[in-house]
């Protein structure tokens, strides 16, 4: 069973405490996040259908005299640096990048001090659930107070977007730090990433469907070339469409354009995402969860078949989890994240949840049910 939020930060102020000698003044946490359907829409201004989920980034803190000390527990690796200076990028990557990255970002709101940080969480790493998000709203909200700024959560989460852009070499798109400042509890968001336009959209009750996180082991890095790749092939067909972005592309455009090959099959799959993920709302809201179910499962195959960047073991649990569909219990599932390993999501019915998750598990996945999670918060050390 995973620890709660309390219980986690109770570990994180131990380990500060042990490490440095001293109690941590200040903490903060930020949610991970399953994405229901929309992958690959939110660098090309598009629609995702995102909710934040009960495994959580914890931050805390205490001011140091001299240089900072940033250590994962998890990993039991540090970082050192001058955070009262403007920061590098480490070369050799890690955690490390994502925290000097928000302070980069945050040290024009005002002086940031060095600070002893110790970073834990339940979030895994390249699974697709958004754990790099995680850790850099949960590091900007610690920082704020300390600032004394408040950003907003929208401007927060542009913060730390450009972050991952500049530190961690990664061209993501804002979906995850959005879902991380903007969440509600027991609910989806439908997000407009053009406009950063954010829709709280409640998720059936608890006791009626379930959310089960389906996690391959297959980890992925996002900073290689594949997510890049899929960028780059997205904005080739924008401009070869004659559009700044495949927001703004239609069927009916690109069937009279001369794109060809992968490049096509971006803009075809961008174009029919979004249809996907307005319906997958519209369908949330009014309760068609058959409708949202089948929605999930062409998302998968599009992502599988137009713009590649699913994997055997992503595809292999999806196809478990059509095979139980309808008096099963699954309704619906598609891989969750950018790809090329990670996980999958499936929505099932909550008393037929605890099989299911042993049954699609079978294969040597960990299954775990997740909630709808409320946004980044400070916490109380007291």
């Amino acid at each position: 069973m995973e620890p709660s939020l309390e219980q986690l930060l109770h570990a994180a102020a131990e380990a500060f405490a042990d490490r440095f000698g001293r109690p941590p003044r200040y903490a903060a946490a930020a949610p991970g996040r399953v994405n229901l359907i929309g992958e690959h829409t939110d660098y090309n201004d598009g629609y995702v259908l995102p909710m934040a989920v009960d495994r959580w980034a914890v931050v805390v803190a205490d001011r140091a005299a001299a240089s900072s000390t940033l250590w994962a527990v998890d990993l039991d690796e540090c970082v050192t640096a001058d955070l009262t200076a403007t920061p590098s990028p480490i070369p050799a990557g890690g955690f490390g990048n994502y925290l000097l990255g928000v302070a980069d970002q945050l040290a024009a709101a005002g002086a940031i001090p060095n600070l002893d940080v110790a970073l834990t969480g339940t979030v895994p790493i390249g699974a697709g659930l958004a754990s790099s998000a995680a850790i850099e709203v949960a590091f900007a909200t610690l920082l704020q107070p300390l600032l004394g700024v408040d950003l907003g959560p929208s401007e927060l989460a542009l913060a730390c977007q450009r972050a991952e852009h500049v530190f961690a070499a990664t061209p993501c798109g804002v979906m995850d730090m959005l879902t991380a400042t903007h969440a509600r509890a027991g609910h989806a968001l439908l997000i407009d990433c053009r406009s950063l336009r954010v829709r709280p959209i409640a998720m059936p009750p608890a006791e009626r469907i379930a959310t089960l996180i389906v996690d391959t082991g297959v980890r992925h890095d996002l900073a290689d070339g594949g997510y890049a790749e899929c960028r780059r092939r997205c904005d080739d067909a924008a401009r070869g469409l004659g559009l700044g972005s495949l927001r703004d592309a239609d069927l009916g455009l690109l069937a009279g354009s001369t794109l060809q090959g992968r490049v096509r099959n971006a803009a075809r799959h961008v174009i029919c995402e979004n249809e996907r993920t307005l319906l997958a709302a519209g369908a949330l809201a009014t309760g068609d969860l058959e409708t949202l179910g089948e929605l999930m499962f062409l998302s998968h195959a599009s992502l599988r078949d137009l713009l590649e960047v699913s994997c055997p073991e992503l595809d292999a649990a999806v196809e478990a989890a059509a095979g139980l569909r309808g008096a099963d219990g699954i309704i619906g599932a598609r891989m969750t994240g950018a790809g090329f390993g990670g996980s999958v999501v499936a929505l099932c019915r909550a008393d037929g949840a605890e099989h299911l998750a042993g049954t699609l598990a079978a294969g040597g996945a960990k299954c775990s049910v997740v909630h709808a999670a409320g946004p980044a918060r400070p916490l109380d050390l007291a």
